[in-house]
């Protein structure tokens, strides 16, 4: 069996490797990107991909397409950073198998991992439970409103990116950036770039070393 993880944090990739390949008699293959992720599945075609959403370049979840585009059966479980509810709705509507969040105990990672494999689907029990408020009466998630493209922007921004970088990292002109940059800021009510970084930052969609360096920077925007 042959598990491939993409996750920009070796020591992630190194606990999974510890968790999973005695529990499972896997080999884990790892990748620290989307690109390289996406090599490696093509490949490898492994029989599970387990991936971060919060990934250098192309983000997990334009990697979830990516990886449906190539194998629309392709089983992917997210283990993200995210325990928010709209984070796994997104996931599992790109065609996520399964998310868990990494403050799960390892028990549930491999049960996840079990579930997925025998084509079943696995969302964490908090999640769950967070997923039918989402569902139902609950209180709107800022972020609810926002596309796949939207919150993939939204991202990349939150890592610093400028509109031409964004531009080159997902495939579209400046202008289609430029415009869809000002319907975010009219579907979350701001007006300034900085506060869709900001927005960002708060929705731990740039990691904790790229908030700290850029979170000064914002204020000049």
């Amino acid at each position: 069996m042959k598990i491939l993880v993409v996750d920009d944090h070796a020591i992630v990739r190194a606990g999974l490797r510890r968790l999973l390949a005695p529990e499972l008699d896997a080999e884990l293959i790892e990748a620290g990107s989307s690109r390289d992720g996406l090599a490696l599945f093509r490949q490898h075609r492994p029989d599970l991909v387990i991936l971060d959403l919060n990934l250098p370049g192309l983000g997990g979840i334009e990697l979830i397409r990516r990886l449906r585009a190539e194998e629309r059966a392709a089983p992917i479980l997210v283990f993200s950073m995210h325990g928010d509810a709209i984070f796994a709705a997104r996931a599992l509507q790109e065609g996520a198998a399964g998310y868990v969040s990494k403050n799960a105990a390892p028990a549930e990672i491999v049960e996840a991992v079990r579930r997925v494999l025998a084509g079943e689907r696995y969302i964490e029990r908090a999640i769950a439970q967070l997923l039918a408020l989402l569902g139902g009466a609950g209180p709107a998630h800022p972020l609810q409103e926002l596309s796949r493209r939207d919150l993939e922007i939204l991202r990349l921004l939150g890592e610093g990116k400028g509109l031409v970088q964004i531009a080159e990292a997902i495939g579209v002109s400046y202008k289609t950036v430029a415009n869809t940059c000002g319907h975010i800021k009219a579907k979350l009510g701001v007006a300034r770039t900085a506060d869709l970084i900001r927005i960002a930052l708060e929705n731990g969609l740039a990691g904790a070393a790229v908030a700290a360096r850029i979170e000064g920077a914002a204020d000049g925007l």
